[in-house]
């Protein structure tokens, strides 16, 4: 059978358009992989030589199964296809010319660990604090460089760059960057970013070289392009030239990985770049129920920078998305993990719980456990397992045991204090050889004759042996959330992570608060239990009672799955439960500017499209976070989803309360309509509405600041929100429904 008669319509003309520039924008569930294949295979079958096609991936994994794909459909011709992510084509493009750059050959790439290393080597050399010059943290602000493509030289001339420098106290961040290119030139090595940029600078430089790579590729194809950066962006427009036969694929609803680099103008503005581009929508969702992609439209049209497109689905209408508020984060885990055991009949791998931020997760485990429902962290590490938890719980063991020599050879390094890894290794030595715990020799090194003659360093591990030392006094006068409040305090813990504000230092500090979380909540169950004292040692046992009941949990291979929205990207599941819509949850607290909330946005319509017959959405009134109960508002984003797709489901009151009692949840923000982009009629469900008492009543002409003058619908309280809204017809701007308190309208 012909391949191309499995193609729809749209996919078919996609596919078989092989001339020019492309853009496919494809909705979500709408046969991207597929599209993508095919034409490629389309292009071998009319004769074009595998060896004039190359194509670019995001991840190795994506190019092997797109090419034993077309190896299935075409045969063997597709082994000799130039395809691979971005670093895996430059690679190859590089190391023939690698000497007119001066480098051999055989350079070598240095991985993240690579790069951490000799940036935490330059750092010491300087006399840098390594609080604030974090290895991690220096390597994500140098990658960002890279891909925005500024050099140490365009560095020292960038003010805004420099400033924010100063703010993070990092002076010396722009040498640090020079000393690591002449580190990485030294040792003729290249980093990941490198790969690319030193791919551009050969092209341009040498034009004989671009020439000849640009005829040998007389087909450039790239997936995922919502997801390429500044140098990505010119690396394919350079690669394509002068015939231009580049296609692109991807969604800019997609587009959420700005924290990496990401630029959604390069799909925004494709077709400013190529003006004669053919533009081809993939609309058909071949994935979720009408109302699932119907309420993902309803949101993701409230952006303003996007490709207009109209996803739909040929499916069954299917059930509404359904919205739950709940009292607290712990009755909202709980509750997930209930309704997934009502309908465990479907099998565990039909379940994904998704949520904002890694922390999240440590509620929804230990609520799974309770129930003993199998599941796996996608993407990341069991919560008490991530290093972070690790390294604060490391504290609190070597506190109750200070014979526990794997705590403290875990803890003496962090933060750091001087103790190095030759000083821990003679230590060790000395402890073995004298039957002696390793903090004995540290307190007391004359004792056993350690061989360090280094005053210095004597002093700092009498210092660290003294400071455990007041640690274990202190953990048995202290319940359990107080000692741990006091140990991250004082040991340095959080000020170390604090000063870390890459995103992975972000997530690092957020996951060891949430530590601090639970065990608040441990000390407040046994306090509800009628046990007024909590020792640290009662939650440790805990901990290793929980670890232990997760390994058991390894014999089943159905489980269900958590995992962060960023992660579920690319992937699907029958039913799925999006947990913390909340203000300054999701969208998150960091997200400022009006191109960040639409980011997030983005975000959440990439969860709720991962669903194929159930979304469950839900929101906490009050969340446990920096070790004190907060009032959460919901997400504003709630506005965003038409009403006529939501099913509201009240919540219980829990039969013994938490502590303190909660009360009713604080209005919703007000986000009204954007001018001049696509709106959805709101007709919320007849439930969900009640009329409420106004000075505003239907036939009213009144006067907005922004949309004009119009005439009142109707006046109601919104039972999801919470909150009093108008619906207005305005005269010029069409229908728009509005919070009451924040309309600011005056009568017409």
């Amino acid at each position: 059978m012909n391949f191309l008669d499995q193609l729809n319509t749209v996919q078919r003309e996609a596919v078989t358009c092989t001339e020019g520039a492309s853009l496919i924008v494809a909705g979500a569930g709408s046969g991207k992989t597929r599209v993508l294949t095919y034409r490629i295979a389309y292009l071998l079958q009319q004769g074009v030589p595998a060896s004039r096609i190359m194509a670019l991936t995001f991840t190795n994994k994506a190019a092997r199964e797109m090419k034993e794909r077309i190896q299935k459909l075409v045969g063997e011709e597709a082994r000799y296809l130039m395809m691979g992510t971005f670093h895996h084509v430059c690679t190859k493009l590089l190391r023939p010319e690698a000497d007119k750059l001066g480098f051999t050959r055989d350079f070598t790439i240095y991985d993240t660990t690579d790069s951490k290393s000799v940036l935490k080597a330059i750092c010491k050399e300087r006399g840098l604090d390594e609080k604030i010059y974090k290895p991690g943290a220096v390597q994500a602000r140098i990658s960002m460089l890279k891909n925005s493509g500024v050099s140490p030289a365009q560095y020292g001339a960038n003010t805004q760059l420099l400033r924010e420098d100063r703010e993070a106290r990092m002076y010396e961040m722009m040498t640090v960057y020079e000393q690591y290119q002449v580190r990485l030139r030294a040792a003729n090595a290249m980093d990941f970013d490198d790969l690319l940029i030193n791919t551009l600078v050969l092209m341009r430089t040498f034009p004989e070289v671009r020439e000849r790579i640009q005829t040998q590729f007389q087909y450039i194809l790239v997936d995922e392009y919502q997801d390429t950066n500044y140098i990505q962006f010119l690396l394919v427009k350079t690669l394509a030239e002068p015939q231009n036969n580049i296609c692109v694929v991807g969604d800019d609803a997609q587009s959420i990985y700005s924290f990496r680099g990401a630029d959604i103008r390069n799909i925004l503005n494709f077709r400013q770049q190529y003006p004669d581009a053919k533009l081809f929508k993939l609309e058909r969702n071949y994935r979720s129920t009408q109302t699932i992609v119907n309420a993902a439209n309803s949101l993701i049209h409230k952006n303003v920078h996007q490709i207009e497109k109209t996803v739909y689905s040929e499916k069954e209408q299917g059930q509404p998305l359904h919205l739950q508020p709940y009292m607290d984060d712990r009755t909202e885990a709980l509750g997930v993990a209930t309704a997934i055991q009502r309908q465990k009949h479907k099998g565990y791998d039909s379940f994904a719980v998704l949520y904002r931020t890694n922390a999240q997760s440590r509620v929804i485990e230990n609520e799974l456990r309770k129930l003993n429902i199998p599941y796996r962290i996608y993407g990341g590490t069991s919560f008490y397992q991530r290093k972070e938890i690790k390294d604060a719980l490391g504290y609190l063991r070597l506190a109750v045991n200070p014979r526990d020599n794997e705590a403290l050879l875990r803890i003496v390094g962090f933060p750091g204090r001087g103790i190095g890894e030759t000083t821990m290794k003679k230590v060790s030595l000395n402890a073995i050889e004298h039957h002696k715990p390793y903090l004995d020799v540290m307190r007391n090194p004359e004792e056993t004759g350690l061989d360090i003659s280094n005053a210095g360093i004597i002093k700092k591990l009498q210092a660290f042996a003294a400071y455990m030392d007041g640690l274990s006094e202190q953990s048995e006068t202290m319940d359990a959330y107080a000692f741990t409040e006091m140990v991250l305090r004082t040991s340095g813990v959080m000020t170390a992570l604090a000063l870390d504000r890459s995103q992975e230092g972000i997530d690092r500090a957020q996951n060891v608060q949430e530590l601090l979380n639970a065990i608040r909540e441990f000390v407040e169950q046994r306090v509800n239990e009628g046990i007024d004292y909590t020792p640290i040692t009662d939650f440790l046992s805990e901990i290793s009672l929980q670890t232990d009941q997760d390994e058991n949990l390894t014999d089943t291979s159905e489980r269900v799955t958590l995992m962060t929205v960023h992660a579920a990207k690319g992937l699907e599941f029958p039913v799925v439960f999006i947990v913390g819509l909340e203000e300054n949850l999701f969208p998150s607290q960091f997200a400022i500017k009006p191109s960040e909330v639409e980011e997030e946005r983005r975000l959440l319509y990439v969860a709720i499209t991962r669903a194929m017959e159930q979304c469950h959405l839900s929101f906490a009134r009050q969340r446990f976070r920096n070790g004190t109960f907060n009032f959460a508002s919901p997400s504003r984003f709630l506005n965003d989803i038409d009403r006529q797709f939501f099913e509201l489901t009240r919540p219980k009151e829990p039969t013994t309360p938490r502590i303190p009692s909660i009360p009713s949840i604080p209005s919703i923000p007000s986000i009204p309509s954007i001018p001049g982009t696509p709106s959805v009629p709101a007709t919320p469900v007849r439930e969900a509405q009640t009329p409420i008492a106004s000075s505003w009543k239907e036939g009213d002409r009144v006067s907005h600041r922004v949309f004009g003058i119009g005439t009142v619908l109707r006046v109601y309280r919104d039972e999801v929100t919470e909150n009093d809204k108008i619906e207005i017809r305005f005269d010029t701007q069409g229908t728009k429904t509005l919070l009451l308190t924040h309309a600011k309208l005056e009568r017409a």
